[in-house]
This record gives structure tokens, C-alpha cells and sequence, in this order.
């Protein structure tokens, strides 16, 4: 996985959103960075971890993303992960 910074186009009328370019070659996909609007599915914290199932995706604090990882990195399709992020 490969995170690219800069603006992006066609991400709505949120131009804070960033690309994030996943994935090599031509099958490449494209998935906006977090943001502080992105909040955990579990708690409502700052997301700052992306888990992309078969049905959807989850997102979660950098705690609860600790927390659920071994059994999050067995059922995923994909884990995106921003707690480098995180403030100090």
C-alpha cells in the first residue's frame, strides 16, 4: 500500500479529502485518506484505521484498532492504517 498526500479532485466539495492510491498497477483503486469528520464505528473517537470487508468497511480509533487487529487482520480484505498520524 502506497498513501500519496496532495489535493485531489472529484472528492466532492471536501477539498481536505486526500487520495489514497492502493494497490499497484492497473489494478490501482483509489480511497480518500481520513479525515477529522471520520469517526470510530466503535466508540466515536477519530478514526484513524480503515478495514474494508466484503460487506463495507469499518473504521476505528487508533485504541480500539489495537485492540480488534488479530481478529481484524484475519477477516479482512484490506486494512488501511493512519495512526502514524495520531498527534503525539
Amino acid at each position: 500500500m502506497c498513501a500519496v498526500g496532495g489535493m485531489g479532485r472529484g472528492w466532492g466539495t471536501d477539498s481536505r479529502r486526500r487520495p489514497l492510491y492502493v494497490g499497484m498497477g492497473p489494478s490501482m483503486t483509489v480511497k480518500p485518506a481520513l479525515t477529522a469528520i471520520d469517526r470510530c464505528d466503535r466508540c466515536g473517537a477519530r478514526a484513524y484505521l480503515r478495514v474494508l470487508l466484503r460487506r463495507g468497511q469499518l473504521l476505528f480509533c487508533a485504541h480500539h484498532g489495537r485492540e480488534h487487529m488479530p481478529r481484524l487482520s484475519e477477516t479482512a480484505l484490506e486494512i488501511q492504517d493512519f495512526t502514524d498520524l495520531v498527534p503525539a
